[in-house]
């Protein structure tokens, strides 16, 4: 069961106009939102995400925060299983004829789907994964969470390549994050992470990863990091509301400090797992 502009119907019953701007420009915003033991993981931020991605492509909010927990509990209840990726995109909607300036009025497409949420398997957490990295040749406004992620898609595709599973991405010199996740560093046992701006889309999960450093004490700074000190760095992660934090242990098919997953990132792992646990299924 999903929801599309005002119905909610099975998804293969679900059909947007061909003239939906979503479809011809990427012309949208999206969000997804971890749900575990039905509970959606902070959804004030990621409504509060998803009201900046609007107001920074000029699409006023289809909905209420109201209606839209309403909608989100309606469809997280709906689902078969308990942890749940719910999947929000709001478009600019349809247009009499194909014209890149914004129709003078808009009807905006609002399509709303849980999906069962899968966790990286634990030989990934145990082994640590392969990482690529490449030039950041994304736009000038990566803040936004918007739909036209082709870019991003090349970029990642790189990594399934090489038989990887994430792309660094460099910009001038300087670590903004990955194809499809936040990267953190380690050295000499301090958690680094680059700034949020409008290079990179801060991801709720970066937010809990540098909550739960704090609230452990674990030393860490968010500040520009080069990316030298990325090739030195003793340990890599990435992160993200589907593969939570997992240990990247190779970098252009070079080691990652001792190669291994680090005594760092076993920590945090834990620390992690407890947040879950005792945080996002209790609320």
């Amino acid at each position: 069961m999903v929801y599309l502009n005002g119905e909610f119907l099975p998804l293969d019953q679900a059909k947007v106009p061909v003239m939906d701007r979503g479809f011809l420009f990427g012309d949208g915003v999206y969000e997804v939102i971890p749900v575990y033991s039905r509970r959606p993981f902070r959804l004030a931020e990621h409504l509060r995400r998803l009201q900046g991605s609007l107001a920074g492509i000029r699409l006023a909010n289809p909905h209420s925060d109201e209606e839209w927990t309403a909608l989100i509990g309606r469809i997280v209840a709906e689902g078969e299983t308990d942890d749940q990726s719910v999947y929000i995109q709001v478009s600019r909607g349809p247009m009499a004829v194909r014209n890149h300036a914004f129709p003078k009025t808009v009807t905006p497409t609002v399509f709303v789907m849980g999906e069962p949420l899968h966790t990286p398997p634990d030989s990934q957490r145990e082994q640590g994964i392969a990482a690529v990295s490449a030039a950041d040749f994304r736009w000038l406004r990566c803040d936004l969470k918007v739909t036209s992620l082709l870019a991003n898609c090349l970029l990642r595709q790189l990594a399934i390549d090489a038989g990887c599973i994430e792309t660094l991405l460099f910009r001038d010199g300087y670590l903004s994050e990955g194809a499809a996740s936040n990267i953190f560093m380690v050295k000499d046992g301090r958690l680094l992470a680059p700034p949020k701006n409008h290079l990179m889309l801060a991801g709720i999960t970066y937010d809990v990863v540098l909550e739960i450093a704090a609230a452990h004490g674990l030393a860490h700074e968010v500040r520009d990091i080069r990316e030298e000190e990325v090739r030195a760095a003793d340990e890599l992660w990435m992160t993200s509301s589907t593969k939570e934090v997992l240990p990247i242990v190779t970098l252009d098919g070079k080691p990652v400090g001792s190669g291994r997953p680090g005594p760092v990132f076993a920590r945090m792992y834990g620390w992690y797992q407890d947040f879950k646990r005792d945080v996002m299924r209790h609320g």
